[in-house]
């Protein structure tokens, strides 16, 4: 069979690894890199053998011989991307959140049915194996029915501080809350339908990025369900793991307790220091990517050539992104906050 072609707009880190996983599997391969940066482009062209080179994304989308196109750029440059794309008529996998104002969600949505183009929004904690197991058994009825939840998706100040150079113009609410709040709407099986939420900053504001803290966020879901979210980009970064990554369901017959940033599954410690190394998110065997944030992206691969439907619906990352907004809009008010979807 034909090798889906799959074009990237995006040459960062994330970019790499895109381009890395198309090139790895069997039938499908990296056509086409496009980033502002043409020397950034070129590099990655030339490691990974791509032969389209671009700098305008409108260009690209008009002109590249591409089926499908990642998108990979910070989170508030998604929506004009993703429309230009879809009006070109390329399918999409955009990483989350699908878009950060309530405007560009509605008109991307639009532009996705207008063009019948298949989206997926790179919500790669459904692919986690710990959360996916926790649906499989919920579904089974294994905890009877779900009542609260408890999700904990924290980051350490590094990220914050040097990692996104653009984390000032974002949010952990899109950074993490994102994906921490898909799980749980995921694990509920329901829409948020109220949010009541707090924040706090200056720890990062006195590092140089003006940006929050942290948030702390109840969520009521329109099945009766319950929850609480914490989202922070302040943990210290001595931390074993960048990431704090704890969810708890409570069922009416039983719980489940999720850690995977101190799973006690491998530590290692030398004289200066302790770490928790990552088997769980991003890890590679013989050179080659396995961690579950690696998965969603093969996985979309997968389901563009087979046709199924994909994990998370563009529906889903929609919601997520109105939550969100709700969430954003009530730490600001200071006053409970109903979604409008």
């Amino acid at each position: 069979m034909e090798k889906l072609r799959m074009g990237i707009v995006g040459a960062g880190t994330w970019g790499e690894t895109h381009a890395s996983i198309y090139n790895e599997h069997l039938f499908a391969q990296t056509v086409a890199i496009c980033d502002s940066n043409r020397t950034r482009a070129e590099q990655m062209a030339a490691k990974f053998g791509i032969q389209e080179v671009y700098t305008d994304y409108r260009e690209m989308a008009q002109k590249s011989s591409c089926d499908a196109i990642a998108i990979v750029t910070p989170d508030f440059l998604h929506a004009d991307i993703a429309v230009a794309c879809a009006n070109a008529g390329k399918h999409l996998l955009i990483e989350k959140p699908l878009a950060t104002t309530r405007e560009d969600v509605y008109r991307m949505m639009e532009a996705f049915e207008k063009n019948k183009v298949r989206v997926m929004v790179d919500l790669h904690n459904r692919w986690n194996p710990t959360v996916n197991t926790a649906k499989q058994e919920i579904e089974a009825g294994s905890l009877g029915t779900p009542y609260s939840a408890y999700g904990r998706l924290n980051d350490v100040k590094w990220v914050a501080t040097d990692m996104l150079s653009w984390a000032a113009k974002s949010s952990i609410l899109w950074f993490l809350g994102s994906h921490s709040l898909d799980t749980l709407r995921w694990l509920m099986n329901s829409d948020v339908e109220r949010v009541y939420a707090v924040s706090r900053e200056g720890v990062l504001k006195n590092l140089g990025v003006d940006v929050p803290d942290m948030y702390l966020t109840t969520l009521e879901f329109k099945n009766g369900c319950i929850a609480q979210m914490e989202n922070g980009w302040i943990t210290p970064n001595a931390n074993t793991c960048i990431n704090d990554i704890k969810f708890t369901v409570l069922g009416t017959d039983g719980m489940i307790n999720i850690d995977c940033s101190s799973h006690n599954m491998i530590q290692m410690v030398t004289d200066t220091k302790v770490t928790t190394p990552d088997i769980i998110v991003k890890n590679r065997i013989a050179g080659k990517v396995k961690g579950f944030a690696y998965e969603s992206i093969r996985s979309y691969v997968d389901r563009l050539i087979d046709g199924q439907d994909f994990l998370v619906s563009v529906e889903d990352a929609a919601h997520t992104s109105l939550a969100l907004l709700a969430v954003l809009e009530s730490a600001k008010t200071g006053n409970p906050v109903t979604v409008q979807y």
